[in-house]
Formats: C-alpha cells, structure tokens, sequence
C-alpha cells in the first residue's frame, strides 16, 4: 500500500488544527479581556471610538464618551481594554513619562539662539531687510529683448500679463 496519500491526510489535519488552535486561542484571549472589563477602564470600541466604562451588565457595556453623552455596547463590540497612561496619552494628550525631568524642547527655534544683546537692540542692528518682489534689472532687458525681437518679426501676439487691445471692429483686410 502506497503511504504518500496517508502523510499528506495528516499533514492536512495537523495544519488544521493549528490552525483552528491559534484562533480558539486570540478568541478566549478577547472574552476574557471583555468579561475582565471594571467600570472607569479606558476603552477602544472595535469601531475605533474611545470612552470610559461607566457600567457593565453581562452582554452589554455603558459607556461615557464625553460630558452627557452616555452609550450603550455590546460587549463583543469592545476591541480593546487600555491602561490608564494609554488611554490618558491618546485621549487627552497627557504624556506620562518617567523622564518629567529633562529639558522640554520648545516648539519653535527662538529659545535656541542665545544673544547677549536684547530683542530691541536685535531689531535696530543694520541688517538690511530683502525685498524679493523687486525685479532685477537683467530682467527687464530680457523682457526688452523679447519684445523687440516680437516687434521686428511682425507678430502682434500679447504679452503675458497684458491685456489685448480693443479696437472698434475695423480692420486693415477690407
């Protein structure tokens, strides 16, 4: 008798139990994270919303979303319990860190420069202030150029910027 089919039937059946095994598991995992649920634990619904328990029945959870805004879940809709740093972390955007004493770094670059002289004298030094809306004179003789080039090759085309001229519907081609 030929064992190649027997090995490949048991290969086939362990697979699946694994599996079915590695899924039973994250679900027991999941029942007892929402049966472990107390009120005032910090929660994630599995829709994404957070809030705060405020009661727990058997198939349902009350929770507080915000000031008067009481909801009612089923429990399989919790995807998950938060610790109270996480849930305070992404809620209210309070960090709890273990290093509270090292420096803060500011948010913008103007405490990292030291001067010694003050922020009237800063103002008043002779740094001259760059207008970038000026044009340069190189510039304009381009533009000369290209106008002069436009005039001598008989092109009546507008430029850029400048509105057509309007005549008043006569035309040289009579």
């Amino acid at each position: 008798m030929n064992s190649l089919p027997l090995l490949v039937f048991i290969v086939l059946i362990a697979a699946m139990f694994l599996m079915t095994r590695s899924t039973r598991k994250r679900q027991q995992q999941a029942k007892d994270m929402r049966n472990e649920i107390q009120p005032g634990n910090g929660v994630r619904t599995i829709g994404g919303m957070y809030a705060t328990v405020k009661e727990v029945s058997e198939d349902t959870v009350l929770l507080d979303a915000g000031p008067g805004v009481d909801l009612l879940f089923a429990k399989n809709a919790i995807g998950a319990v938060l610790t109270d740093d996480e849930y305070n972390r992404i809620v209210h955007g309070i960090e709890h860190d273990l290093k509270s004493d090292s420096d803060v770094v500011p948010d913008d670059a103007s405490s990292l420069t030291e001067t010694d002289e003050p922020a009237d004298a800063a103002a008043a030094s002779d740094d001259k202030a760059v207008d970038l809306g000026k044009k340069d004179a190189a510039d304009d003789t381009v533009e000369k150029d290209a106008e002069d080039k436009a005039e001598e090759a008989g092109t009546t085309e507008a430029k850029a910027g400048e509105e057509p001229k309007k005549t008043d519907g006569d035309s040289d081609a009579k």
